[in-house]
């Protein structure tokens, strides 16, 4: 991966400069390591827009895979706000359309943000789990997305990747300006749009969301092979 001293440097220049630097610089790399199979392309066809794509979350290079694979609608990416801070991992954001956030905190600012991008049109793509997966398998999810989904009325397309945990696989210490990229078919599946089921009026509010986002998140497991659905199986 890109050094950090080259990627503080690059994140000095005029802005147009450093998205093109930076595009380059991923291209390269997906090039040359990624071997890159979508399935599903046309459920994208007619879905109704603006949407909210979830997918699962192995590596830091899933968003750049995803921006590939979804390019027909070109979402925004919601992003937790370390990415765009850390210089490294700052070059794929500098491609990729972002919204920031807190995680695991009450951000109102950045989810009014998002709500706003979603009435102006804008798709979204979510990682529910909220971080990667060390286990390299789906984790607990969590109850975000089903904030933004009921607050947008957006519906929801699910995707589910793998072979990303070998392109650019964690690294061991937690330390992502370390992380390096590898050799690695990388499988996307895109799935068909649906919407989230409605509460019922006598149903428990807590029973109501821990059904729906298992619900959400087994609609991402089916697009995964077994070995990849963890606690959704």
């Amino acid at each position: 991966m890109i050094t950090a001293t080259a990627a503080r440097i690059i994140n000095f220049l005029p802005d147009k400069w450093v998205t093109s630097i930076s595009k380059n610089i991923i291209n390269n790399y997906l090039n040359k390591y990624a071997n890159i199979h979508i399935t599903g392309s046309e459920n994208l066809k007619e879905i109704q827009t603006p949407t909210i794509f979830v997918c699962n979350h192995l590596s830091n290079s899933d968003g750049l895979v995803l921006d590939k694979a979804l390019k027909a609608i070109n979402p925004t990416f919601v992003a937790g706000e370390k990415l765009s801070k850390n210089a490294v991992t700052s070059i794929g954001v500098n491609i990729i359309k972002t919204t920031t956030i807190k995680p695991n905190t009450a951000d109102k600012e950045g989810l009014q943000r998002i709500i706003k991008l979603v009435k102006q049109g804008e798709s979204l793509l979510i990682f529910p789990e909220g971080t990667r997966s060390r286990a390299s398998s789906l984790i607990e999810a969590k109850k975000g997305i089903l904030l933004i989904a009921r607050l947008t009325g957006a519906p929801i397309v699910p995707v589910g990747l793998y072979g990303t945990e070998k392109l650019l696989p964690i690294h061991q210490d937690g330390d992502m300006k370390a992380e390096t990229f590898n050799k690695a078919d990388v499988h996307i599946q895109i799935g068909q749009q649906f919407e989230l089921l409605q509460r019922a009026k006598d149903q428990d509010k807590k029973e109501y969301e821990e059904s729906t986002l298992t619900y959400v998140m087994k609609k991402i497991a089916e697009l995964l092979p077994e070995g990849y659905r963890g606690v959704y199986k």
